[in-house]
């Protein structure tokens, strides 16, 4: 799928990946990104999801998670004050989104004891708490 695309369009779907890596507390949205990226929304989110496997929303979305995974680790903010801190305007949205990538919901993580991983460097606990994308979190049955 990237045969059709530039170097130059590589280097612009970069930038915006790095200003939602950067700036995901921020309002962003697909327009946005689109025009900072030179291109048409449409053409955006099809190279955005060529070069890097998943849609710029759920890319930033991602990215949201994972900091609110660490803010809700620290157990000094409530949920709601986590969600909007990251950039997310519903806390229903919000609440959903990191059931489905964490397997677990945002009260539930911020209650449960992190110690297990206090003791890794943040480099490494940045990839033992990366969120799953697609829905592939284990989910336990409710009760």
């Amino acid at each position: 799928m990237l045969v059709n695309m530039t170097l130059e369009d590589l280097v612009r779907l970069r930038r915006a990946r790095d200003t939602m890596d950067r700036d995901y507390a921020r309002p962003l949205d697909v327009p946005a990104l689109a025009r900072g990226a030179l291109m048409s929304s449409g053409h955006f989110s099809r190279s955005f999801r060529a070069a890097f496997g998943e849609t710029p929303y759920s890319y930033l979305m991602t990215r949201r998670i994972e900091r609110a995974k660490a803010l809700l680790r620290r157990g000094d903010l409530s949920v709601t004050d986590v969600c909007f801190a990251v950039g997310c305007t519903s806390l229903g949205s919000f609440s959903s989104r990191f059931t489905e990538l964490v397997g677990e919901s945002p009260s539930a993580y911020r209650a449960r004891s992190h110690d297990e991983g206090a003791a890794l460097p943040a480099c490494v606990a940045k990839v033992y708490t990366r969120p799953v994308r697609n829905g592939e979190a284990k989910h336990t049955p409710r009760p």
